[in-house]
Parts: structure tokens; C-alpha cells; sequence
């Protein structure tokens, strides 16, 4: 894992467990080539990282490439 994916995990875990009820539920997984998180919660927390028309999950991307180094990482919400 790189650096960059590191610190975007790290920042996706961050806002995750900020938004959801049952923030040990949340999980962050890099991907094998690096470049694509996948963020895991619980299934009744999942509408609210997504959000409404998906407005929170498109807050988070814009957030996630606005990191330093993180602008190429992907951010996929797990079912």
C-alpha cells in the first residue's frame, strides 16, 4: 500500500464513523492495485453514507480528491 492510500483510508474511516450509529461497523479496504478504497458499514448505516440522491458519498469523493496525493483514489460504498 502507498502512502496516498493509507492516508485516504485513514480520512474515509474518519468521516464514515462521523456519520454513522454503529461507527465499529466501519471498515476501509484497500484494494489490490491500490488505487480503489472500499468502504464497508453495516446495513442500516448505509443510507447514510450514501445519502440522499447520493450527496453525502459525493461529498466524501470530492473530500477524498482534494487530500494531498489522494486525488487519483476511488472510493466504492460496499453492499
Amino acid at each position: 500500500m502507498s502512502e496516498a492510500s493509507d492516508r485516504g483510508a485513514e480520512l474515509m474511516t474518519f468521516v464514515a464513523k462521523a456519520l454513522v450509529s454503529s461507527p465499529d461497523d466501519v471498515h476501509v479496504d484497500v484494494s489490490d492495485d491500490g488505487q480503489t478504497l472500499e468502504l464497508n458499514t453495516s446495513d442500516d448505516d448505509r443510507g447514510r453514507v450514501i445519502g440522499r440522491q447520493g450527496r453525502v458519498a459525493k461529498a466524501m469523493r470530492a473530500l477524498l480528491g482534494k487530500a494531498p496525493g489522494c486525488s487519483k483514489l476511488r472510493l466504492d460504498i460496499v453492499d
